[in-house]
C-alpha cells in the first residue's frame, strides 16, 4: 500500500516536532534568512548490540510525512496562542510549501556509524523543521531491522516471527516496527494491519486463553482441529508440555487431522526449558510418525537466547520473536543525529563544521556523497568513502584508502566498482523516487548484507568496515577543525 493511503489513515503529524525548531524557525524568519539555503546530514554513531553494521530503514514513511507537510488553520492558531511567534510567520506557515531536495540511501542498505544515511538542501526554515519526524521515523525502523537481522542470523535457516505488537510502545511502534522486521529478515508478523498496509504475512494460532476456556485440554484441541484441520498448529505448554500437552496433540492429529487427508502443522512451545522440551517432544511426534511436525518456540526470545537454543541441539523450526525485537530491549536507541554540514551564500557552498573535543562528534562539513567500493572478483563490499558533493570516484585506476583519524593506515584498492549509495528523492519539494515494495526492500537488503564480509557480521567484536573520508573531505574537515581551534 502506498505512503499516500497509509497516511490517509493518519491524523497530520506536522505539528510533531520539538518546539526549539519552531522557535528557531520564527527567528530565522524574523532576521530574513526564510530563504538562505542549508544542508543537513542524518546519520548515526554508533551500531545498536555492538554489531558490525546497520540496516536502513523508514524512508517510506519520511517520504510519506514530507509530501504531506501543510500547516491547517487548528496549527496556525495554537502557535499564535503561545504568543511567541510574529504574524509574518505564521503567514508563512499558512501558505508553506516544501521546497527542499532530498537524498537518501535505499531502505535495506547496510550502513554504518558516520555516513549520511538522509541529506537535506532547502530553505533553512524546512531543512531546520524536519529533524524531528525525519529523525523517529529513521531511527525506530533502521533499529528494528538492525535488531530483527541479528536474530535472524542467529536463527540460521529457521524462520523468525515477528509476535511483537503487545509489547510495542504504540500503535506506530507495532505496525512499523513489523514492517521493519519483516525488512531485517522476518518472515511473517503476528500485526494483522502490517498485512493489510504493506502485504507482510499476518500469522497466528491461539493463545492459552483458548485451551483454558475448554473442561479439558483435548477438547480445547478437537475444537481447533475441526475448525483449521488444514494448518492445525497447537499450543501445547498451558499445563504440562510433556504429561498432557504434546500426547493430546498427537491424539488430536490421529483423530481430525490425518483422517481428514491432512498433515498436522505442528506445536508451540512458550514456557519452560525450550531446549529440553523440544528435545523430548520431537522425540514423541517422531515416535507417533510426526517426523513432519514443526516445533515452533516463543518466550522473550533474542539472539542470544536462539544461539544457545541451536548450541544444545534443540530441534526448533521457527521461532516467534516479541519484546525483545519489537522494543530492541538489549539497546533501544538507533542514536541518528541531525546536523549542520553547510550554507550557500551567492550560490557558493560554504562548509560548517561542529568541533568537540569528544572526537566522535566532531561533524564532516560541506555538502557530501556516498560511495560503496566492491570488488570485481568477490562482489564483496570493501569499504564506504565519504567524499564532497562534486568529486566521483574512477573504477579504472586504483584508489587511495586511509583511516581519518588514524591517515597513516593506508591501503590502495583496485580491481573495484564504485557505486553511489545516496539516491535524489525530493527535488525541489516534488517528489523524483519510486519507493520500493516491502518484499523488493527485504530481498535487495538480504542481497546486499550477503556481500558484506562473515568478520563484519559477528555478534561479538565484529571487524570494522571501513568508512573512509576523501582526501579533499578530510583536508577541508582538518582546515575546519584548525580554523576554529583557533579561535
Amino acid at each position: 500500500m502506498s505512503y499516500t493511503k497509509i497516511n490517509s489513515m493518519q491524523r497530520n503529524l506536522s505539528m510533531l516536532t520539538d518546539f526549539y525548531e519552531l522557535t528557531m524557525a520564527n527567528g530565522y524568519f524574523e532576521n530574513g534568512f526564510e530563504d538562505k539555503i542549508a544542508y543537513f546530514d542524518m546519520f548515526f554513531r554508533r551500531v545498536p548490540d555492538g554489531g558490525g553494521f546497520a540496516i536502513a530503514a523508514g524512508l517510506e514513511q519520511l517520504i510519506g510525512y514530507l509530501n504531506d507537510l501543510s500547516f491547517s488553520k487548528e496549527d496556525i492558531e495554537f502557535l499564535r496562542s503561545k504568543r511567541q511567534f510574529s504574524e509574518g510567520f505564521l503567514d508563512y506557515l499558512k501558505n508553506f510549501e516544501f521546497k527542499c531536495d532530498v537524498w537518501a540511501v535505499s531502505e535495506g542498505t547496510p550502513i554504518f556509524p558516520n555516513e549520511p544515511v538522509v541529506k537535506v538542501r532547502g530553505p533553512i526554515i524546512q531543512a531546520q523543521f524536519i529533524e524531528t519526524m525525519l529523525l523517529l521515523t529513521i531511527n525506530h525502523q533502521s533499529l528494528i531491522a538492525t535488531k530483527t537481522n541479528r536474530i535472524v542470523r542467529a536463527a540460521g535457516e529457521r524462520a523468525v516471527i515477528e509476535f511483537g505488537s503487545r509489547r510495542a510502545h504504540g500503535s506506530d511502534a507495532a505496525i512499523y516496527g513489523a514492517r521493519a522486521a519483516f525488512i531485517g529478515g522476518a518472515v511473517a508478523t503476528s500485526c494483522t494491519i502490517a498485512e493489510q498496509l504493506f502485504g507482510i504475512p499476518a500469522v497466528g494460532t491461539m493463545a492459552h486463553s483458548w485451551v483454558q476456556l475448554f473442561d479439558d485440554e483435548i477438547e480445547s484441541f478437537r475444537s481447533y482441529a475441526r475448525a483449521y484441520p488444514e494448518n492445525c498448529l497447537l499450543l501445547v505448554d498451558t499445563y504440562n508440555v510433556l504429561k498432557s500437552g504434546v500426547p493430546n496433540a498427537i491424539k488430536v492429529f490421529n483423530e481430525e487431522i490425518v483422517p481428514r487427508g491432512f498433515r498436522p502443522t505442528g506445536i508451540r512451545i512458550d514456557s519452560g526449558d525450550l531446549a529440553y522440551l523440544s528435545k523430548e517432544a520431537k522425540k514423541m511426534l517422531n515416535n507417533a510418525g510426526f517426523e513432519d511436525c514443526r516445533i515452533i518456540i516463543s518466550s522473550s526470545l533474542d539472539e542470544n537466547i536462539i544461539r544457545d537454543l541451536l548450541i544444545q541441539g534443540a530441534p526448533i523450526d521457527s521461532f516467534g520473536v516479541g519484546e525483545r525485537l519489537i522494543t530492541s530491549k538489549s539497546d533501544p536507541v538507533f542514536g541518528g543525529v541531525y546536523k549542520l554540514s553547510a550554507v550557500e551564500k551567492d550560490g557558493e557552498v560554504i562548509p560548517r563544521i561542529k568541533v568537540s573535543n569528544n572526537v566522535e562528534k566532531i561533524t564532516n562539513p560541506g555538502s557530501k556523497n556516498l560511495f560503496r567500493l566492491y570488488s570485481n572478483g568477490n562482489q564483496n563490499a570493501i569499504a564506504d568513502i565519504i567524499t564532497l558533493f562534486d568529486e566521483s570516484i574512477d573504477s579504472s585506476v586504483p584508489y587511495n584508502l586511509f583511516d581519518p583519524l588514524f591517515p597513516w593506515k593506508k591501503s590502495t584498492v583496485r580491481n573495484f566498482t564504485a557505486v553511489p549509495l545516496l539516491h535524489r528523492i525530493f527535488e525541489n519539494g516534488r517528489l523524483v523516487y519510486d519507493s520500493p515494495s516491502v518484499d523488493k526492500i527485504k530481498e535487495y537488503s538480504n542481497e546486499q548484507i550477503s556481500r558484506l564480509w562473515p568478520e563484519i557480521k559477528r555478534f561479538e567484536n565484529p571487524h570494522r568496515y571501513y568508512v573512509n573520508l576523501s582526501e579533499n573531505l578530510w583536508n577541508l574537515k582538518n582546515s575546519l577543525i584548525g580554523k576554529h581551534s583557533s579561535t
